[in-house]
């Protein structure tokens, strides 16, 4: 090949690679082929975008609370709170518990509010098991001051391997069983045995003839 076709060739090259890149630099960070979705349910209305929403359950099946996990970010200007969570199938209501203090859950402008997990904010199902079945996809809305009902699909997932440390913190301890009572062994004589018949015969023949001789 001479030297000026192995530059052309060259420059050819050079064009098609400056054209992918360009294409995927147009295609934003947004597009299908550089997105990454989450294994975990989530949904984005207006300024809120909600990512890695669960349910999370006792683990083994155990009876108790449960929690919803999820991260919501506010990309709006102004403040807004989340005001409730309703769990479809589930008639109790979702306690919501702000991450200090007493107040409601606020969601300020241009940050996020996690659900879960150690210092986190919470939402309380006070019956876990009939609230949810593990392994189920879970309607879960989640309701905004601003943005109003937000709904989608969580899964149902016990707290164990990555969910541990973002599941319920009232894990119900494990029973012990009661002892059995001590059986006094055969032979062995007890502490409250009543006393000898025959002493007691004779104390009160003593007594008698004490009080005949006066």
């Amino acid at each position: 090949m001479s030297r000026s076709l192995r530059r052309g060739a060259l420059a050819a090259s050079a064009i098609v690679v400056s054209i992918a890149s360009l294409s995927a630099c147009a295609a934003g960070n947004d597009a299908q082929t550089l997105g990454v979705r989450p294994d975990n349910a989530a949904t984005s209305v207006g300024e809120l975008k909600l990512q890695n929403v669960n349910v999370i359950t006792q683990p083994d099946g155990a009876a108790g609370p449960a929690v919803i996990s999820a991260t919501i970010f506010n990309n709006g200007t102004a403040p807004q709170t989340l005001d409730s969570i309703a769990v479809k199938g589930y008639d109790g209501k979702v306690a919501l518990h702000a991450a200090k203090g007493g107040g409601p859950i606020t969601l300020p402008p241009q940050g996020k509010v996690v659900l879960g997990g150690k210092g986190n904010a919470s939402a309380v199902l006070a019956d876990g098991s009939a609230a949810a079945t593990d392994g189920n996809a879970q309607l879960v809305t989640f309701s905004f001051s601003d943005a109003g009902e937000v709904p989608l699909r969580a899964f149902v997932v016990p707290a164990t391997s990555y969910f541990e440390g973002f599941g319920p913190s009232s894990i119900p301890a494990t029973p012990k069983p009661k002892p059995s009572p001590k059986e006094t062994p055969a032979g062995e004589a007890s502490n409250t045995a009543s006393p000898n018949p025959g002493d007691a015969a004779s104390a009160t023949t003593g007594a008698t003839t004490g009080t005949t001789g006066n």
